[in-house]
C-alpha cells in the first residue's frame, strides 16, 4: 500500500472536516451538551446510510462494539479539555502524540512497517502538531494538558481498532455507517442522565441546526479516514490526518479570537515538511 497523491488530498480535506466540528465544540457554551448532540444527531443521519448500505460483514462486529466503547471515553476526554483549556492547546496535544503512539501500534498488530521518509513524515508531523500547543500557557492549564493527553492514547486506541475493522469488513463505508449509528448513543445518554431533558431539550433547540453540520462533518471525516486506511498504512494516513490541527489552529485565530504566534507559524511549516515526507514515503 501506498499514499497517493488522490488519497491525500482526501484524507486533508477530511482533516478540515474534523477541525470544522472541533471548533464548533470549542465554540459552544455547553461542551459537553454539545459534543453529545453532534453525536447523537450523527447516529441519526447515518441510519439511512446504514439502510441502504446494509451492515458490514460479521467479521466486523466485534471491532465495531470495542470501538464504540472506546469512543464513550474519548468523548468524555474531549470535552473535559476543552472546558479546561482552549482550542489551541488542547487539539494539538490530544492529535500530536496519536501518530506516533499509532505508527508504533500497528507495528506490533499489524505488522506494516514504515520507510524512512515516511517515519521522518511521521515525526514531522508530530513535532509540528506539538508544538502548536505546547507553550508556557500549558504550565497554567495542567487538568487541561492531562486530559488531551489521556485522549491521545484513546485516540491511538480506536484508530488501529477501526482500520482493523474496516479492512475485516471489506466495506469501509459500511463499516463507518454501522459504528455512527451505535456510537453517539452511549455518550448522549450518559449526558442526557446527569443534566436532564429539562436543560437539554431548550439548548438541543437551539443548537440542531448547528450540530447538524458538526455530525455531518465528523461522519465524512471519519469515513474518509477509515475509506484512506484501507488504502495506505495505517500511520501514514493517521499521521496526515492531524494536519486537522494547522486547520484548528487557524479557525480558533478566526473564529475564537486565540493568537497566531510566530511560533506557531513555524510549526505548520514543520507540518507541511512532514506532508511531502509522508508523500514521498
Amino acid at each position: 500500500m501506498t499514499l497517493t497523491w488522490t488519497v491525500a488530498a482526501a484524507v486533508l480535506f477530511g482533516a478540515l472536516l474534523h477541525a470544522s466540528w472541533n471548533a464548533l465544540v470549542k465554540s459552544s457554551s455547553d461542551k459537553a451538551l454539545d459534543t453529545a448532540l453532534i453525536h447523537l444527531l450523527g447516529s441519526l443521519v447515518a441510519i439511512p446510510a446504514a439502510l441502504i448500505l446494509g451492515w458490514p460483514a460479521s467479521a466486523a462486529w466485534p471491532f465495531i462494539m470495542a470501538s464504540v466503547v472506546i469512543h464513550i471515553a474519548y468523548y468524555t476526554a474531549l470535552t473535559g479539555a476543552y472546558r479546561h483549556g482552549d482550542l489551541g492547546l488542547t487539539y494539538p496535544l490530544m492529535r500530536g502524540t496519536a501518530p506516533l503512539l499509532v505508527a508504533l501500534s500497528v507495528a506490533i498488530t499489524v505488522g506494516e512497517t514504515l520507510s524512512a521518509w515516511s517515519w521522518a513524515g511521521v515525526l514531522a508531523v508530530s513535532c509540528g502538531v506539538l508544538a502548536l500547543g505546547l507553550s508556557r500557557h500549558a504550565l497554567d492549564s495542567p487538568r487541561a494538558v492531562g486530559f488531551a493527553l489521556a485522549n491521545a492514547v484513546i485516540i491511538a486506541a480506536y484508530t488501529v481498532v477501526d482500520a482493523l475493522g474496516a479492512r475485516a469488513s471489506g466495506h469501509p463505508v459500511q463499516y463507518v455507517a454501522a459504528l455512527f449509528v451505535l456510537d453517539g448513543w452511549p455518550f448522549a445518554l450518559i449526558v442526557l442522565s446527569r443534566r436532564g431533558a429539562a436543560a437539554a431539550w431548550p439548548y438541543a433547540r437551539r443548537r440542531w441546526p448547528v450540530a447538524l453540520l458538526g455530525a455531518a462533518a465528523s461522519l465524512a471525516s471519519y469515513g474518509i479516514a477509515l475509506w484512506a486506511m484501507t488504502r495506505a498504512p495505517v500511520a501514514t494516513v493517521a499521521a496526515l490526518r492531524e494536519t486537522s490541527v494547522v486547520f484548528a489552529v487557524l479557525l480558533g485565530s478566526w473564529l475564537l479570537k486565540e493568537t497566531l504566534s510566530l511560533r506557531r507559524l513555524v510549526a505548520i511549516a514543520a507540518i507541511a515538511a512532514g506532508v511531502m515526507a509522508l508523500r514521498m514515503g
